[in-house]
């Protein structure tokens, strides 16, 4: 792309004014303290985590509650939550959701040569923070979904350094945390990395066989856990997931039809993921749209799949709008966000309880844009920043300039 002086992009890349700092504190600000305000432990979903971590600490077993649906190792890494008091964490949840949300961002950022201090930079994550209804949901939520998103951008990042197998560690570490990065493992097969994929797989099996040790119910996970997610037979969750097994049957679609569709699509979804990192390109894109094809891809199989979801890979291909060719430059990418914008009204799925609809469209038309996006063939290039940075031209990440902003 050009970004030469009086260029739209080559202003987006100098250094961001004090003005749109503050106005993005504000906004990440007013989230924090919001949250702080309406909910009474910090967050609904930390909240089953950490009460599980107090069962077990009073010697019950967590899988009790059989909303906890997390691997053994995230009891240990709950425990020193349950040991806070309440008031503390009102304050404390939501600030580091939000820091693993701007980690997450800079982490993307990274990944591209984007400079952290640039407008674009500032903007693009202000866009998200008030721009984008997922981003305050899982705030309010403080789902650990806010690990993966962080987790995610950052091995991509070690990754796109060449260091893979401290790659695979961090995605070792979010799945201990939370198995949602799991699908991410392909990528690593795709890249014939069998270091990187024992790491992934050794550090959760050894933190939560270690973990399942140490409670009363060691084979909780499996036992109630696992049958649970399988069915996915909860009647007040079904009515937030947004996958296509769940959706469909709502409107009427058998649930083995609905499973069938779902698996198809994901089916498609990890081929154009492998078709995308066959074709190769400048390596942040290559990286970030396959990991973003096979998350997506699992999202629309997985029981559950909510909103919030979207945070793992949505700043991932956002960052990567510098560069001509990338999935955010494509009208479809917006045009599946648009449902998520805070102040859209629709009429029927207006009701929280038909919310689903909405993010089930946002998701289905995401991941068909990520995947026809994927599956094209041609080269890609590297952006050009001759006015306002250079390329490297191995890696495609964007370096130091003249421009003060880098």
């Amino acid at each position: 792309m050009n970004t030469g002086k009086d260029d739209i992009s080559g202003w987006l890349v100098r250094r961001a004014s004090w003005h749109l700092w503050a106005v993005l504190a504000l906004v990440l600000g007013g989230a924090v303290v919001r949250t702080a305000r309406v909910t009474s432990d910090g967050g609904m979903d930390n909240a089953i985590v950490v009460r599980a971590a107090r069962t077990w600490l009073a010697g019950g077993s967590p899988y009790d509650d059989p909303h906890f649906l997390y691997l053994p190792s995230a009891v240990l890494a709950a425990a020193p939550q349950a040991l806070l008091p309440v008031s503390v964490l009102r304050g404390l949840v939501p600030v580091a959701v939000s820091g693993c949300l701007v980690l997450g961002w800079g982490c993307a950022l990274r990944l591209y040569g984007v400079p952290p201090r640039s407008r674009f930079a500032v903007l693009g994550l202000t866009a998200l923070a008030a721009g984008f209804a997922p981003f305050g949901h899982l705030v309010q939520l403080a789902n650990w979904t806010a690990t993966a998103a962080l987790a995610l951008p950052l091995a991509l990042l070690l990754a796109g350094r060449g260091r893979w197998t401290a790659a695979g560690v961090v995605l070792g570490a979010a799945v201990a945390l939370k198995p949602l990065l799991a699908p991410v493992a392909l990528l690593l097969v795709f890249a014939r990395r069998p270091r990187a994929l024992a790491a992934l797989a050794l550090v959760p099996a050894v933190t939560s066989v270690g973990s399942a040790l140490l409670l009363p119910d060691p084979l909780g996970f499996v036992t109630r856990t696992l049958p649970f997610l399988l069915r996915g037979d909860d009647g007040f969750v079904r009515l937030y997931e947004a996958s296509p097994a769940a959706v469909l049957p709502r409107l009427g679609v058998p649930e083995a039809v609905a499973q069938g569709v779902a698996l198809l699509l994901c089916a498609a979804g990890v081929g154009c993921a492998y078709l995308r990192w066959r074709r190769g390109g400048p390596e942040p894109l290559r990286l970030a749209e396959t990991a973003a094809g096979l998350m997506l891809s699992a999202f629309l199989v997985s029981r559950p799949s909510y909103d919030h979801y979207l945070l793992v890979v949505v700043p991932l291909l956002l960052a990567g709008l510098p560069y001509a060719g990338s999935a955010a430059r494509t009208p479809w990418f917006w045009l599946s966000l648009a449902p998520q914008l805070p102040g859209l009204a629709l009429p029927y799925p207006e009701p929280s309880q038909r919310r689903a609809f909405r993010d089930a469209f946002t998701l289905l038309a995401l991941a068909v844009t990520v995947a026809r996006h994927n599956a094209r063939p041609g080269p890609l290039r590297a952006p050009d920043l001759s006015a306002a940075g250079r390329v490297d031209p191995g890696a495609g990440r964007l370096s130091p300039g003249g421009d003060p902003a880098f």
